[in-house]
């Protein structure tokens, strides 16, 4: 696949981005764009997470689905949106769940560019969406490549934290052997922050507090939410 991956991931992602997973989702991406199709984000955005967060500075990695699809949102963060756009359903259960654990009060913007410069890895599992279209770059082989970034922070001797919301981002990390028993790392898993299951185990689950506490405990400086 012929991307510009951040230096500090590139060796970590060599291996996936040459698989062939990676090489056809190059070529479907291709298409796309040959039939007028819009893909977000832009170009330039699709590997915000890790230009912001390198490798060697992640503390936390929070796992989404699929970028946003509606027109202005989606900017290579996870659960993030550019400032000035209006707070999706999730990002406003995750600031609630944020002013209850540790009295951070909710912010109007959604932009968490100021969580990623700190190492917080804001991943979704398929870094492209067809606009108005949930899902639609599930399993065409962002999974190959988002699994390396995942197993790559897991891989580290350096203790990290790892949030689940939801079944998809704990499912993805099963796959994960690093995570696996004996790992030095902190696994945070509660039901996803959207409307429908947030009042079935988010709310009230306390993971920057819990976060936080590990850091310290780690040796590591903690994220300031």
């Amino acid at each position: 696949m012929n991307v510009n991956v951040p230096a500090s991931w590139a060796k970590a992602l060599a291996p996936a981005l040459a698989s062939p997973d990676a090489r056809a989702l190059d070529r479907w991406l291709g298409k796309q764009d040959d039939a007028g199709r819009t893909v977000y984000p832009p170009r330039e955005e699709r590997f915000a997470a890790l230009t912001l967060t390198p490798l060697d500075e992640v503390k936390v990695v929070i796992l989404g689905q699929d970028p946003y699809h509606g027109p202005g949102q989606a900017h290579g963060l996870a659960f993030s949106v550019p400032d000035g756009m209006r707070l999706p359903p999730s990002l406003r259960n995750i600031y609630k769940e944020l002013e209850s654990d540790l009295g951070v009060p909710a912010r109007q913007d959604g932009d968490l560019t100021r969580w990623a410069t700190q190492g917080v890895l804001l991943l979704n599992t398929s870094l492209t969406v067809e606009a108005g279209k949930a899902g639609s770059h599930a399993g065409r082989g962002w999974e190959a490549i988002t699994d390396a970034c995942v197993r790559a922070v897991a891989a580290r001797h350096q203790s990290s934290v790892f949030i689940l919301w939801g079944s998809h981002a704990q499912q993805k990390a099963r796959r994960i052997p690093e995570l696996g028993a004996g790992s030095p790392h902190l696994v945070i898993e509660s039901p996803h922050p959207s409307p429908l299951s947030a009042y079935r185990g988010f709310f009230g689950s306390r993971p920057f507090s819990r976060a936080n506490a590990f850091l310290r405990d780690s040796g590591r400086d903690p994220i300031d939410w």
